[in-house]
């Protein structure tokens, strides 16, 4: 059997089965203008520190239209990034470890929609601009912190795949107290902030001994604004409030969650921060 040639990109952004399979296929001929104007667009962004994702520009498209525009874009721009890490200095296995997440991306688009396509393509464009970084069990985006007169702080990110021990998530700020002060020197980050629904009070109160509630009393609570479907979203991976009656109740997690929205309560972001 002839050797993919993407083999080497697919291995180095984690995609797997048939996204691989989609995936080629959009790679198979030259990319149209939507997609290089994409391109163009993360390239203006590499080095630059953006704080907000990329925006769809042009006429108003169907969503899956915008989605493989996104995807080919993605997939034809990560080995710049994947190189502008290596000019930096920065260890091939934490930068593929950083692109990886288009791969989880894709996997878990399938699982919510049952087939290939990326509605968090937006997110994806903030990995691209060459600034968020997956450093063992947390990801942490290095940006100003918007006020007059900047600092620079670490968006702190919590992906999906795997536990949130206090020992991994020691693990990863002592790699990122290294890190960051090693390759972006002239940007030094004091503080971290975190903007989850973890960060709800709620969920601590109501599992106090839980890993989550651990990594919530690490940061000082700022604000809480109300977000009512994210904890469904990331606990059961599910968009809307639809059908709740049919999501399993097998864990404390799952019936904490569901069971706040049937008392007819409404979940929020806790954003918070800590000194780094």
């Amino acid at each position: 059997m002839a050797t993919s040639p993407y083999t080497d990109l697919f291995g180095l952004l984690d995609i797997t089965g048939e996204d691989a399979v989609e995936c080629a296929h959009l790679l198979d001929t030259p990319p149209d203008e939507p997609v290089l104007r994409a391109i163009t667009a993360m390239q203006d962004r590499l080095g630059n520190f953006p704080l907000d994702p990329v925006t769809a520009d042009g006429p108003v498209q169907d969503e899956a239209g915008v989605e493989r525009i996104w995807i080919e874009a993605l997939l034809r721009f990560a080995p710049n990034v994947h190189a502008y890490h290596q000019n930096l200095g920065i260890n091939k296995a934490v930068s593929a470890a950083s692109l990886a997440d288009v791969g989880l991306q894709l996997r878990i688009n399938r699982r919510v929609h049952g087939h290939f396509g990326l509605d968090t393509w937006a997110w994806l464009t903030l990995h691209m601009a060459g600034n968020l970084f997956r450093l063992g069990r947390l990801q942490f985006h290095l940006v100003p912190d918007g006020s007059q007169t900047p600092e620079w702080v670490l968006g702190v990110h919590i992906p999906e795949d795997g536990g949130l021990s206090p020992e991994l998530v020691d693990a990863s700020f002592a790699e990122a107290r290294s890190f960051f002060p090693r390759f972006f020197p002239d940007k030094p980050a004091r503080n971290a902030t975190c903007d989850s629904w973890m960060l709800d009070p709620y969920l601590a109160e109501r599992l106090p001994k839980s890993n989550i509630a651990s990594f919530a009393r690490r940061f000082t609570l700022d604000r809480c604004t109300d977000a009512p479907t994210d904890a469904v979203y990331f606990t059961f991976r599910q968009r809307g409030l639809h059908d709740l009656n049919r999501l399993p109740r097998e864990t404390s997690l799952q019936r904490v969650v569901l069971e706040r929205i049937d008392d007819g309560g409404t979940w929020q972001l806790g954003h918070g921060h800590l000194a780094l």
